[in-house]
C-alpha cells in the first residue's frame, strides 16, 4: 500500500470514525481503525463491536501508487495528522508490517495489524426502512437524549426507541424517573407500528455525525442493526453549495428487549394547566437549584391563582425562595420535583412560553411548549 495524500483530505474521514474506537479493550485490534486504499477511495473503519462507523474520501488517479489494507493505532495517527501543518502533504506507505508516515522532513513509524483480523458488524437483512432529513433526525435526538437511563439493570432503558407509524418517526426516552417524546416527520415504508431500540453509544454518534441541513438520508432498520450514510461535504463552496468530497456509513445494534408501554406512564385528565415564560422559569429554577440538597436535588412547588413559589433547602438550613407570576386559575396545590430533571427539560424546550399540566401532588407533571406538541415531557413528583 502506498499513496499521496493531504493532511485535509485524511482528517476529516479519521475524525469521523475516532469517536467509536476505543482506546483502552481486551482487544488491541479495536484501539485501530482500518486503512483500506482502492482505486478511487480511502476508507477508514473504526468498530467497538457496538456500533461501526466506515468513512470513506475520494482520490484522484495522481494520489494513488498501491492499493492495500492494513490496521494502525487510531489515536496515535489521528494526533500525528493533527499535528502536521495545515495543507501539508502526506505520504503513506507500509514496511515490514509498520505504517511509514512522510511529510516534509516529518518521519514517523506506526505498528499494524493484519486487516483481516480487524472484526465487523455481520450483514443484517434489512426488515424496514425510511427517508428522513438530516434537521429533523438531529432534533429527535436532541429532544429527548438526555432522557436516557445512564445505567439500568432494565438495559432496554439504556437505550433510545425508534418507534415509525403513518410517515411519522418518534423517539422516546425513559429512565424511569422522566420521558421524553418528540415526532417529526418521515417517508416510511413500515405499513405497522414498528419499534427499534438503539444502545446509547449508537445514540451519541449518530447525533455528533448529524447536521443541520435539509438533505434527505435513508435509514435501514434489520433485525439486529441500524444503518444509515452520510454525506461528508467539503468546505469549499461551489455554485453556492459544498461538493460532496466523501461518506460516513454509520451501522449500530439494537437492543434485543421490548421497551414499556410509555402510553401509559402519559398523565391523563390533568385539570390544572399552569402558563408561564419560558426563560424566567428556567433562570428562577437554576438560582434555586444552587441552594438545593446536593444528593436529592428537590425544590417545592406552591401553586396559587396567577403564582408559582419555588423554594429549596438544604441541611445546612440554607433557603432560596423564587416567585413568579403565571397564568393560572385552579386549587392550591403542593408538589415536589428534581429540579435537575425539570431543567433539563426547560434546555431543549423552544419557543416563549412553557405549559405545565398536573393533577395532584402525587401524580406526575407533563411539560410542553404553549404552541407545539410534537415534543412531550413527563417528571416524576419527589417527596421532600
Amino acid at each position: 500500500m502506498r499513496l499521496s495524500i493531504s493532511r485535509d483530505q485524511i482528517l476529516k474521514p479519521l475524525q469521523q470514525v475516532a469517536g467509536v474506537v476505543e482506546r483502552k479493550h481486551t482487544m488491541p485490534i479495536l484501539a485501530n481503525v482500518l486503512l483500506r486504499v482502492q482505486a478511487d477511495e480511502i476508507s477508514f473503519t473504526g468498530t467497538d463491536l457496538e456500533v461501526e462507523l466506515v468513512a470513506t474520501q475520494k482520490l484522484t488517479a495522481e494520489q494513488l501508487a498501491e492499493t492495500g489494507a492494513i490496521t494502525i493505532p487510531c489515536r496515535k495517527l489521528l494526533d500525528i495528522c493533527k499535528s502536521l501543518p495545515v495543507g501539508a502533504n502526506i505520504e503513506l506507505s507500509v514496511d515490514e508490517q509498520k505504517l511509514i508516515i512522510k511529510s516534509g522532513r516529518s518521519r514517523f513509524s506506526l505498528a499494524t495489524l493484519p486487516a483481516q483480523d480487524f472484526p465487523s458488524l455481520e450483514e443484517d437483512a434489512g426488515a424496514f426502512s425510511l427517508n428522513i432529513s438530516q434537521r429533523n433526525l438531529k432534533r429527535l435526538i436532541e429532544k429527548t437524549g438526555f432522557a436516557m437511563a445512564q445505567q439500568d439493570v432494565r438495559y432496554y432503558l439504556t437505550g433510545m426507541l425508534f418507534e415509525v407509524s403513518n410517515n411519522q418517526l418518534r423517539t422516546v426516552t425513559t429512565d424511569g424517573h422522566r420521558m421524553a417524546l418528540f415526532d417529526a416527520a418521515a417517508e416510511a415504508e413500515a405499513s405497522d407500528k414498528v419499534q427499534v431500540i438503539v444502545p446509547r453509544k449508537g445514540v451519541q454518534e449518530l447525533q455528533r455525525l448529524l447536521s443541520d441541513d435539509d438533505s434527505t438520508l435513508h435509514l435501514t432498520f434489520g433485525n439486529n442493526h441500524l444503518q444509515v450514510t452520510l454525506p461528508i461535504h467539503s468546505g469549499k463552496k461551489k455554485d453556492d453549495e459544498s461538493t460532496i468530497e466523501g461518506s460516513v456509513s454509520f451501522t449500530s445494534k439494537l437492543i434485543d428487549g421490548k421497551f414499556p408501554d410509555y402510553q401509559r406512564v402519559l398523565p391523563r385528565g390533568g385539570d390544572k394547566i399552569v402558563l408561564l415564560s419560558h426563560e424566567d422559569f428556567r433562570q428562577a429554577l437554576q438560582r434555586a437549584a444552587i441552594l438545593t440538597n446536593e444528593k436529592y436535588k428537590g425544590v417545592r412547588f406552591t401553586l396559587q391563582n396567577n403564582e408559582l413559589c419555588i423554594q429549596a433547602n438544604n441541611p445546612e438550613q440554607e433557603e432560596a425562595r423564587e416567585e413568579l407570576a403565571i397564568e393560572y386559575q385552579g386549587d392550591n396545590l403542593e408538589i415536589a420535583f428534581n429540579v435537575q430533571y425539570l431543567l433539563d427539560v426547560l434546555n431543549v424546550l423552544e419557543g416563549t412560553n412553557t405549559k405545565l399540566i398536573l393533577s395532584d401532588a402525587n401524580a406526575s407533571i407533563l411539560v410542553q411548549e404553549t404552541d407545539n406538541q410534537d415534543a412531550v415531557y413527563v417528571v416524576m413528583p419527589m417527596r421532600l
